[in-house]
């Protein structure tokens, strides 16, 4: 027989493209309890193994089906078995669907409605929201979407700022070369002085690019939310 193979250590990002998961969410399910990978003893990385990987593959699972952190915690310790975990979620599915269906009753009622929004009487169709909040209904409440836009804002001001920064660089150190040639410094170490600059705000166009697409997916924001 021949001895079996070790199978290598995975890496943070060879997790990320086998399992479907960003590295910012491992590292929260890490920091959750819910994974807990081991170090390697000569850099000090994380080293992922198959058992992480099918760790992963199952809070994948459970998240998608939206199931709480807490109730996937609980289920990876064994305190419950997935039949319980479905039971408490069907639990919560079904009151989803009532809070669902009694939007879709309250909506259903102003198609009929002819009235523009600006004279929409907002006040008596909030105290009857109000009303069936009280007797158990949940509203989805968009307002904190609202927010989410103001996230955008430092990450593309920060970066027109710092690219315009290194354009002007770039620039006033063709500028000097233009108007003193013979004291300028010799084109390799110009080009130096200005590759720098000009990989600088490659950089933070590129950072600003991959924070974007995180505010999109919201993955972390989703976790937080149990």
């Amino acid at each position: 027989m021949f001895p079996e193979r070790e199978v290598s250590p995975l890496k943070i990002n060879e997790v990320e493209a086998l399992v479907g998961i960003t590295k910012k969410n491992i590292r929260f399910y890490e920091a959750e309890g819910l994974l807990c990978p081991r170090r390697n003893s000569e850099n000090g990385y994380r080293d992922y193994g198959e058992a992480e990987v099918e760790v992963l593959r199952r809070i994948k699972l459970m998240r998608k089906l939206g199931v709480p952190l807490e109730d996937i915690r609980q289920m990876l310790d064994g305190v419950h078995t997935v039949g319980d975990g479905m039971r408490r979620h069907l639990v919560t599915l079904e009151r989803d669907r009532h809070n669902i269906q009694e939007a879709i009753r309250l909506c259903s009622g102003l198609t009929d409605c002819r009235e523009k929004l600006e004279s929409l009487d907002a006040q008596a169709l909030l105290e009857q929201m109000e009303r069936m909040e009280q007797e158990g209904t949940t509203f989805m409440d968009k307002q904190k979407q609202d927010m989410k836009r103001r996230r955008y804002a430092a990450p593309v001001i920060v970066t027109v700022f710092m690219a315009l920064l290194m354009a002007g660089l770039i620039w006033l150190f063709l500028w000097a070369f233009e108007t003193d040639p013979a004291g300028a410094p010799p084109l390799p170490l110009l080009a130096l002085f200005i590759a720098i600059p000009a990989a600088v705000a490659l950089g933070v166009i590129i950072a600003l690019v991959l924070r974007i697409r995180e505010i999109k997916k919201g993955e972390v924001d989703n976790a937080k939310q149990y």
